[in-house]
């Protein structure tokens, strides 16, 4: 049975509402309300277990209720619980609600990937020194190595959701972070190149021109779109999920960085075509995940939206 744990601080003039609330609901268990017990902010205390599938909804009427603006709401995972026939029943009730994504935890996920703090641009930049020895090494696992330690995902998916939101100050955020990272990342990988075909430490298959691993990156296709768009789709839904290994394969299935790698190779060893190539490659699957993103995260609310008003229609609660 999956719930999440409530901790809330009440204002005293607020309390009794959210107690007739979340007393009222049946999919909120084992309620406490501590008159006064409350300290910075001050107020009473009121923690409860609320089914995921209800979570929204209750959520939703604590705001209405603004104890998150003038208290504070703290949300928390419940790993294991141990609960009675009223709480199964209640969770049979719910139905195929009771597998709803809980929205303010899926947004909080995804804000704290749009923080780039300078570890943010350090695992860009070694992200792209990676693939591009995989590139002139012909190596596809140092690739896909390359795509599993790049972080850009985590600013892609936080623009999709400030274009999503409305949020203007995100989506500025978010695409400057990745400009600014990738212009990093494609400037010492330049450099970085520029060292290995002074040394001549490129293999010899890639000297001659026979370049599989940067072939692939630098012809942007019908299929490298499908990919970028499937790839957005699965993101969004292992995001709503929690399902870190269908995230994972998001990763290593659009080139990203190698692509930004791949730029800087090419300029280095002056294969213009090839560089002009992974630039498209680049912008393409970065605007195709953005879009995707964006339009995955509404179609998702709408989704389980209509599921909870299916439910109320036809007698269940929500």
């Amino acid at each position: 049975m999956d719930m999440i744990h409530v901790r809330a601080v009440s204002p005293p003039d607020l309390t009794g509402r959210a107690e007739e609330l979340l007393g009222g609901n049946p999919y909120v268990l084992n309620l406490i309300v501590q008159r006064g017990a409350a300290r910075n902010p001050d107020g009473d205390s009121v923690a409860c277990d609320v089914l995921t599938g209800a979570a929204n909804d209750v959520l939703r009427g604590l705001r209405d209720l603004q104890i998150d603006l003038r208290g504070s709401v703290v949300i928390e995972p419940v790993d294991m619980a141990f609960s009675g026939r009223a709480s199964e029943a209640a969770s049979r009730r719910l139905g195929a609600l009771a597998n709803a994504p809980v929205w303010d935890r899926v947004e909080a996920r995804i804000r704290s990937e749009g923080r780039y703090a300078p570890s943010f641009y350090l695992y860009l930049v070694i992200a792209g020194l990676i693939g591009s020895v995989g590139i002139v090494t012909n190596s596809q696992i140092l690739i896909v190595g390359a795509m599993v330690v790049g972080p850009e995902y985590g600013a892609i998916v936080a623009v999709a959701l400030g274009f999503d939101r409305g949020d203007r100050a995100m989506v500025r955020k978010g695409l400057s972070a990745l400009c600014a990272g990738l212009l990093l990342t494609i400037a010492v990988t330049f450099l970085f190149s520029l060292l290995i075909r002074g040394f001549g430490l490129q293999s010899e298959a890639f000297d001659l021109g026979l370049r599989p691993v940067s072939d692939l990156i630098n012809t942007p296709n019908f299929f490298s779109v499908a990919v970028a768009a499937l790839a957005g789709v699965v993101g969004i839904v292992s995001l709503t999920e929690a399902r870190t290994s269908a995230l994972l394969g998001v990763f290593i299935s659009v080139t990203t960085i190698p692509a930004a790698a791949a730029i800087s190779v090419s300029t280095a060893f002056g294969s213009w075509s090839e560089a002009r190539g992974s630039l498209i490659q680049l912008l393409v699957n970065i605007t195709v995940l953005i879009v995707v993103g964006a339009v995955a995260l509404r179609c998702q609310r709408a989704i389980w939206r209509r599921v909870g008003l299916g439910r109320a229609r036809y007698g269940g609660r929500t």
